[in-house]
């Protein structure tokens, strides 16, 4: 967002005028406050804390290997010393936070019907306060589910699968499993059948915990093409019986297995407790380009990990609400909550579709969950963040002449007060409060991960809600960790440097033209190292050899896909990947996600997704239009017709692409990257049509055979 010229040189002397005087009546206080508390922790000035050294090469070599500047003797592998595996370190945050709140859960109120003026009927809900369970007892009932797991039948080391949405249960399950060295085989509550019947065959499961829905919607249907199942566990109290299951096949509610542990029999039975080389979760991907793979995850990489992302986020303690509402079968999020656990915070559970008071289940005039939660700490993909953006800033375009004027005002203002590392606490309570309460109002760090954040996007975040936005980057491959960036620093498009737990460094590709040697950054593919780097693909020694390697001093590395520079203060930055880099008939590379990135700013676009042949000499684009965008352009070239009409409608495409046109060169993409021809798209890309995953990355393989016909009319035919 740009400071505009022509704004009123009147009330711009006023604004100035009063944040100069504010700004006078409170710097000496606050200067002194900071000053003083800054020395007694050891600190600089935020300023000084982000402009400081974050990681280096240990050799010299610009290839690196990279490290934090605490971790370059040694990098560190866990939280304490003896919490070596996830059982004792929730038995430890048990002991040392027994009657602290854990796990939080709304009540549902009521659910009805709402008819909407096109004739769909959605179901809308309304909730009530969240009901808690310490932490004492929910390490009780993940004791009990465990001994009733084992007087089912399951074994230590034999794997048991989880299918469910995020939420309580989920994470008392996985406690369970931890405890007993259940191997937890993790599934996307999105995936279609023949996905989730492939990761349950390849891993021989007998065992499957699961929601109501996803029993009746999606497993029920594919029973019989899982022939080793035998026990299948409910984690809803609703219905206690379950007739037409086939034979051989029991089905059994959580609380009644939790009441089968609690038989003096089972539990004299006692557990067996992991070693830290144990698997504890074999993590199937959400299958972006192909068939999922499992990852094999040990009980020490995930300690590793969580090692590596505690020490990113500053003061995290008992005064912290996270909230939880991304897949707990993504690495990002289950990360983030024993993350969570170990430092005694509350975790409050959540879904996409109740998260604030505009989310799409929620009754109007209710409140959505981060409003009552009032969550300090929350991670979000940046599909969820650009959704927040473009509302917002749709929000500030409706405002009057005044309004909008002196938002821009204080949001420039603001950012350029950050970026001297001073805060605004006039602008933030007089100017972004509002934006904040969306929220909760009390967010002290979101968190990013799972794809790039655009520039535009974290800089907002910044500065509407008046708390830090640390990128990270990382894969289920490298148990979620690699980089995250400080809370004080508030540059865009880095991720920050190495986390004290792994080690960065930089293969050159000379097909793509990176290399460690480049100028004025090194550049190439990125391979990280460390403790946290999983044990590899299950049953998959062929990819196993293609990805994972391990060095002289028996330490493993993961081959990364993705291309990076490291810049002079040791961060990293993502410029491209491997798997999106296009060559065009005459010679020019085009990245995929590079103009993707760019492009996912413009307010008209939702969702868009590049694509190109290399027979061909340019780039086409499949887009999701923002439907409240589109008919207002469609309204001032007066093309009429409603918006799935506007979508088929081969005059509005042209419109469209010029706007995309203009918004690319603006973006300063070259021309061989602008996309040449669109086809417009009214139905939203969401996990459920299967041409994003759950974390909404684009799966280009899907969405190609989805826009086949379109691909051929782009490419006239051929």
């Amino acid at each position: 967002m740009k400071l505009k010229e022509d704004l009123n040189p009147i009330l711009l002397l006023l604004f100035q005028l009063t944040v100069w005087l504010y700004s006078l009546l409170t710097f000496l206080p606050s200067f002194l406050l900071s000053s003083v508390s800054d020395q007694d922790k050891g600190f600089g000035s935020e300023q000084e804390r982000a402009l400081r050294l974050k990681a280096q090469s240990g050799s010299g070599d610009p290839a690196g290997p990279y490290r934090d500047m605490r971790a370059t003797k040694r990098l560190m592998s866990s939280l304490r010393p003896g919490m070596d595996s996830l059982d004792k370190v929730f038995e430890d945050a048990a002991k040392r936070f027994p009657k602290r709140d854990l796990l939080g859960t709304r009540e549902l109120v009521k659910e009805e019907d709402e008819s909407q003026v096109n004739g769909k009927v959605f179901k809308k809900v309304v909730l009530g306060e969240y009901r808690w369970l310490s932490y004492e007892q929910t390490h009780r009932a993940a004791s009990r589910f465990g001994c009733g797991l084992a007087a089912l039948g399951q074994r230590p080391h034999n794997n048991i699968a989880i299918f469910c949405e995020t939420r309580a249960q989920w994470f008392i399950a996985a406690q369970a499993c931890f405890m007993n060295n259940f191997p937890l085989v993790t599934l996307y509550s999105t995936l279609g059948g023949p996905a989730i019947a492939h990761g349950l065959n390849e891993t021989e499961v007998t065992h499957i915990i699961i929601s109501r829905e996803l029993l009746e919607t999606r497993l029920k249907a594919i029973l019989l093409e899982v022939p080793r199942l035998r026990h299948i566990i409910v984690v809803d109290d609703t219905p206690t019986k379950w007739p037409g299951y086939p034979r051989g096949i029991s089905v059994h509610n959580m609380a009644a297995v939790q009441e089968l542990g609690t038989e003096p029999e089972n539990v004299a039975r006692g557990r067996t407790q992991p070693l830290p080389s144990d698997i504890a979760v074999i993590m199937y991907t959400s299958g972006s380009t192909g068939m999922p793979k499992g990852v094999m995850i040990s009980h020490s990489n995930i300690i590793a990990s969580i090692t590596g992302m505690a020490a990113r986020i500053p003061n995290l303690g008992e005064e912290d609400t996270y909230i939880g509402y991304l897949p707990l079968a993504h690495v990002l999020e289950l990360s983030a909550e024993l993350v969570c656990v170990a430092h005694g915070c509350r975790i409050g559970y959540s879904s996409p579709q109740t998260l604030a008071d505009q989310s799409t289940k929620i009754k109007r005039g209710t409140k959505g969950d981060t409003s009552m939660l009032q969550p300090t700490l929350m991670a979000a993909v940046p599909e969820i963040m650009d959704r927040i953006y473009k509302n917002v800033m749709t929000k500030v375009e409706e405002m009057s002449c005044l309004q909008r004027t002196l938002f821009i005002l204080a949001y420039n203002y603001k950012l350029e007060q950050l970026s001297k590392g001073y805060s605004t606490p006039l602008c933030d309570n007089l100017v972004f409060r509002k934006v904040r309460a969306l929220l909760g109002g009390r967010t002290r760090v979101l968190l990013s991960g799972g794809a790039p954040l655009s520039a535009a996007t974290q800089r907002f975040m910044n500065v509407c809600f008046c708390c830090p936005v640390g990128q990270g980057y990382g894969l289920t491959e490298t148990c979620g960790a690699g980089t995250i960036s400080e809370m004080w620093d508030y540059s865009t498009g880095r991720v920050g440097g190495p986390l004290v737990c792994s080690e960065i460094r930089l293969k050159d590709w000379m097909e793509g033209g990176y290399s460690s040697t480049d100028t004025p950054h090194p550049r190439g593919e990125i391979l990280i190292g460390g403790p946290n780097v999983t044990m590899g693909y299950y049953k998959n020694e062929a990819k196993n050899q293609e990805d994972f390697f391990v060095d002289g001093d028996g330490q493993r590395w993961f081959c990364t896909g993705d291309i990076g520079e490291f810049q002079p203060d040791g961060c990293l930055k993502i410029i491209d990947r491997k798997k999106d880099l296009v060559k065009l008939q005459a010679g020019e590379y085009v990245s995929l996600g590079k103009v993707e990135a760019m492009l996912k700013n413009c307010s008209l676009i939702d969702n868009i997704c590049a694509y190109a042949n290399s027979d061909e000499t340019y780039v086409i684009g499949f887009v999701v239009p923002n439907q409240k965008q589109l008919l207002a352009l469609a309204d001032q070239y007066r093309i009429r017709g409603s918006f799935e009409e506007l979508c088929e409608n081969l005059a509005m495409e042209e419109v469209v692409l010029t706007v995309i046109t203009e918004a690319a060169l603006a973006a300063q993409l070259e021309r061989f990257e602008i996309p040449r021809k669109i086809c417009l798209s009214p139905e939203p890309w969401t996990p459920e049509t299967g041409l994003v995953t759950d974390a909404f990355k684009l799966k280009r393989k899907e969405l190609k055979t989805h826009y086949l016909s379109d691909i051929e009319r782009m490419y006239g035919g051929k």
